[in-house]
């Protein structure tokens, strides 16, 4: 207490000798050189006429010269920037650490989902495992390609994914042989496959998947990155000329008057923090919609806006695919007769799987259903500490000035002449028109910088409520959650729509029911001894599948 008391004494002669002569330019010399802010040598050794000063003038003799003037100028101006980059640092830091968290995450997803996929195939059917492996592969590709930011098409690469499937598809389930298919034979199934159709609607299922979440992923991450280019434009903001004086007037023309330690009174400050951060409070409206917008898609991100059920369940879409073309090969393979004719082969060169199945067995235990460390989860996270931030640009001049720049309450002040008990001129508002009257800074016209920086944000902002996301309705084939088992049923009411073609197979009633506990983690083991029944009027057929995907197939006639 004794020595608050003593502080507020000295403050209290300072105010009471207010800015007069300074006694000597000692302190003012120590403050210069423990600010590096240039030779020692040119700092008066004692008060002098200050005639040749433009903004920190005075009537009586001053420890300051041109020189010196304009070395605080440029020091007033770096220490505000220095202190709006030090307010914005938690806020920078937390979007690009979550920024380069959920590209890796995502970078993650693809790489497991690719390798799901892959070894559905490898474990089930070897034999065709190397052909869909290089399939896979580019479709994966395109995922990445798409959700870091290249401008391709996803109905395009979903479409190219089952037109390269369909040969391979045909070669070894629709019209298996001893030897493969021609390559002039493979490129016209290639062509074939959107008028055949070998899996129903699933491609069209699959382009309403990947639309609805991965558009929605590569928005959120766009922001994200639009984000932290904000902070660095606004971290660098250019400050005016009539701003720089004033700031010099606030932080060290004081110095010339010998008042080392006096502070701006807080009216004085807003008044001109307000004034050179003027252009920088008109982000304001436009941030908080930004970060508003975030939050609304986040919470839209689930189910099948979800990019990790959407991904980490490719494999059983894919498997969805090969049952619905086994189901179906008699007419698929008659259509193909029509459009390629009969097929033509070549010796046979699929080689065998070589795909390492157990090489990201972590990355299950990383991405378990069961886990909290979902991506749904950890965007909530990120998005209740961002919304901490909302105001931020709105409160910027008003939190530098509490806490770095303006003295307390009661205290004595400097007013930009003298020190002083209050402030008594008119503080103005936030924003370029609450500026009009500024009795410290003049401000006019508009930064182009920060309305570039605000066009940017008005853009990701439309495109984050989600107004050009691809809206995808009823499909004909039922979805199944994530962890949820496969219980179809096709009805004799079949048509060309639903892939079954027109021989007579709409006739037939065919009810396929596949355990649920295929589905009970990300990706099944190899059950061997697990079987499903396949109905039919005149067939009785029993496949061996891996997560309901049938692969080898006996089948005797009643």
């Amino acid at each position: 207490m004794a020595g608050k008391g003593l502080g507020l004494v000295v403050l209290l002669l300072l105010a009471a000798r207010g800015a007069g002569e300074p006694r000597g330019c000692e302190a003012v010399r120590k403050v210069f050189q423990l600010r590096q802010l240039g030779p020692l040598r040119g700092v008066p050794d004692s008060p002098r006429a200050g005639v040749d000063l433009q903004v920190c003038t005075s009537k009586n003799p001053t420890c300051c010269n041109k020189k010196m003037e304009e070395r605080y100028q440029t020091a007033a101006k770096q220490d505000i920037q220095q202190v709006i980059q030090t307010s914005s640092a938690t806020l920078k830091f937390l979007i690009s650490r979550n920024a380069a968290a959920f590209q890796e995450t995502f970078e993650t997803l693809i790489r497991l989902a690719e390798n799901y996929t892959s070894t559905l195939f490898c474990n089930a059917c070897r034999n065709m495992a190397a052909e869909a492996a290089t399939r896979i592969q580019e479709f994966f590709t395109d995922v990445g390609l798409f959700i870091f930011g290249t401008d391709i098409s996803t109905e395009e690469f979903v479409n190219r994914f089952f037109d390269n499937l369909f040969p391979v598809v045909y070669n070894h389930i629709i019209n298996p042989g001893q030897t493969d298919i021609s390559l002039e034979y493979a490129e016209c199934l290639r062509m074939a496959r959107r008028d055949i159709r070998p899996f129903g609607n699933i491609p069209k299922k699959v382009i309403g998947q990947m639309g609805r979440s991965l558009l929605p992923s590569r928005t959120f991450l766009q922001a994200l990155n639009l984000g932290i280019e904000v902070i660095n434009t606004t971290d660098h903001l250019h400050f005016s000329k009539d701003c720089g004086r004033a700031l010099l007037r606030m932080q060290y023309c004081p110095h010339c008057q010998g008042l080392t330690l006096s502070k701006p009174c807080m009216g004085y400050c807003l008044n001109v923090i307000r004034g050179c951060l003027a252009y920088m409070a008109e982000v304001d409206l436009h941030w908080q919609a930004y970060i508003q917008s975030l939050e609304e898609l986040s919470s839209a991100m689930r189910g099948t806006y979800d990019i990790e059920h959407v991904l980490l369940n490719f494999h059983s879409v894919v498997n969805d695919a090969l049952i619905q073309a086994r189901v179906h090969r008699p007419e698929l393979s008659e259509q193909v007769n029509k459009v390629c004719g009969p097929p033509v082969r070549k010796p046979a060169q699929s080689p065998s799987c070589s795909f390492d199945q157990n090489k990201d067995n972590e990355g299950l235990k990383m991405f378990s259903r069961d886990s909290e460390e979902t991506l749904a989860n950890r965007r909530k996270e990120f998005i209740s500490h961002l919304r901490l931030y909302r105001a931020f640009y709105g409160g910027l001049a008003d939190q530098l000035c509490g806490n770095e720049l303006a003295a307390a309450d009661g205290l004595p002040c400097w007013n930009g002449e003298d020190v002083v008990r209050s402030y008594t001129l008119r503080v103005v508002g936030s924003g370029i028109k609450a500026q009009f009257g500024n009795p410290e800074v003049k401000v006019k016209g508009t930064d182009p910088v920060i309305n570039q920086i605000i066009d940017k944000l008005k853009h990701i902002i439309q495109l984050l409520q989600s107004r050009s996301f691809p809206k995808y309705y009823n499909w004909d084939l039922r979805q199944t959650g994530s962890g949820g088992s496969l219980d179809e049923e096709i009805s004799g009411d079949c048509d060309d729509e639903d892939g079954c073609g027109g021989s007579g197979i709409g006739e037939v009633k065919r009810v396929m029911k596949i355990t649920d506990s295929a589905y009970r983690v990300l990706f099944p083991p190899l059950f061997l001894d697990t079987f499903a029944q396949l109905h039919l009027n005149h067939c009785k057929c029993v496949w061996m599948f891996l997560g309901g995907f049938c692969c080898s197939m006996g089948c005797q006639t009643r």
